[in-house]
């Protein structure tokens, strides 16, 4: 989860500018870039115990010794460094119970992005190394509770933890227990965006199942082998899931617009604070009728702060994010911008894979939807399997990523960042099966191996 963008803008009262905001987000192809975001659980090496902010070793030394070392700039609230920000476009943040994010910046193509996070990890991994630390990317904490996850002193987080409860049972599971690897890609005009809205809401499934890496909560089994993925589907009905009218004709800026102004909003951050509006509404805002802030307007800052606070599996804002995949290592890190760029940024791979989706129904996306979380690449679809589906997807992926012939210094092209996920879908055994094998085999029954053997 991002930070608060300050409301420094003229106020706003009309909706086409709400609208107009959105569709400035239209590069030419020439501009379009990668972003690549990943969290991951820091913890300590002698117990596994996740750190508190405050700690010997704590999150905030994670922190203090990135800047210190490697000089980061400090993003500051209330006093406390809370993120952190480099001068290329990249930051540091912290999710509700100290999941540590890279955000990075928007790169030109696959091999960049790599270096990014590779770079990334082996800071993190020195740090790591001289204060006890270790760093673990899987989709859900494997064995601590709840209760025992800490909060980071964000004041987001706090209006959060108030609302989430009174909306879906897991929403506050959402916040302290799962990690993402998520994928921002841009759009030349509306009728682009609306295609690679369209393919990435159908088959986000495909991404939960191939990088599949949540089948543990509190050190057994929960029968999902995405659990993360079926946290998403109690957590607040009101901005998650799969939006139907994305699929209905007009569908486009507009649309998206009219979608978000209903979806409630969580917080308004004034002077370097947030204040508590959760379940109010945007559109009282637009008319200067919001009870939080009686007679005051929104500017674009609240706008795009709203923004990040809806969780449909695709999130538009003035580009988009492909959000469906668990947390994993650092070939899968590589895999999933990999994946959407060759179905999304090559002209005949988007017509292929919108070809493929054209036909499907609500019920079936649905479906999908409902079953992967549990069954991943063994999920029924159009008398075959997910997996038999995956394939077909990352041919066309690969196909375009060839196209677009972006080379690193061996002559290769990002199509070899797509390899991990060929081999678990010829393979048909998800990440998340290789974790249970293990459990019931070579660990014995106990989670804590996981930390050892799949650290960073």
């Amino acid at each position: 989860m991002s930070g608060a963008a300050e409301a420094t803008s003229e106020p706003i009262t009309d909706r086409r500018q709400l609208v107009q905001h959105l569709e400035a987000g239209c590069k030419p192809k020439v501009a379009w870039r990668i972003g690549t975001e990943h969290e991951k659980f820091a913890y300590r090496l002698d117990n596994l115990r996740p750190l508190p902010y405050d700690g010997d070793p704590g999150i905030r030394t994670i922190l203090d010794q990135l800047a210190a070392a490697f000089g980061w700039q400090p993003v500051l609230e209330d006093g406390l460094p809370l993120a952190l920000k480099d001068d290329g476009g990249c930051s540091i943040t912290l999710e509700p119970a100290g999941q540590v994010e890279l955000s990075g910046a928007p790169l030109a193509d696959i091999h960049q992005t790599c270096g990014e996070v590779s770079r990334h990890l082996n800071q993190v991994k020195s740090i790591g190394a001289a204060f006890g630390i270790g760093f673990l990317g899987v989709g859900y904490q494997p064995k601590w509770p709840l209760a025992e996850m800490p909060w980071m002193p964000k004041g987001r987080y706090a209006i959060m933890r108030r609302y989430m409860p009174t909306r879906g049972r897991l929403g506050l599971e959402m916040m302290q227990a799962t990690c993402t690897v998520q994928v921002n890609l841009d759009f030349d005009s509306e009728a682009t965006m609306v295609e690679m809205y369209r393919i990435g809401l159908a088959l986000q499934p495909v991404a939960t199942a191939l990088f599949a890496n949540s089948p543990f909560k509190e050190g057994r089994p929960t029968g999902y082998l995405s659990y993360r993925a079926h946290v998403w589907t109690d957590v607040d009905p009101d901005r998650t899931g799969v939006p139907g009218f994305v699929f209905e004709d007009g569908f486009g800026f507009e649309r998206y617009v009219e979608y978000a102004l209903d979806v409630p909003m969580y917080f308004v951050y004034r002077h370097g604070r947030y204040v508590d509006v959760a379940g109010q509404s945007f559109r009282e805002f637009l008319a200067g009728r919001l009870p939080g802030l009686p007679g005051e307007y929104p500017t674009l800052a609240d706008w795009d702060n709203h923004l990040t606070t809806l969780f449909p599996e695709v999130r538009l804002k003035r580009f988009l994010e492909m959000r469906g995949a668990d947390g994993g290592p650092w070939a899968r890190l590589c895999a999933l911008p990999a994946l959407w760029a060759g179905l999304l940024y090559d002209d005949e791979a988007r017509r292929a894979a919108g070809d493929l989706i054209a036909d499907w129904t609500r019920e079936e996306r649905r479906a999908l939807a409902r079953d992967v979380p549990r069954l991943a690449l063994s999920a029924e679809f159009r008398g075959g399997t997910v997996a038999d589906l995956a394939l077909t997807v990352l041919e066309i992926a690969r196909d375009g990523l060839e196209r677009r012939g972006v080379n690193d210094g061996l002559g290769q092209t990002e199509a070899k960042y797509l390899i991990p996920m060929f081999r678990i879908a010829e393979s048909r055994f998800t990440p998340a099966e290789d974790l249970l094998a293990a459990y019931n085999r070579r660990w014995r029954g106990s989670v804590d191996p996981l930390f050892r053997e799949y650290a960073y």
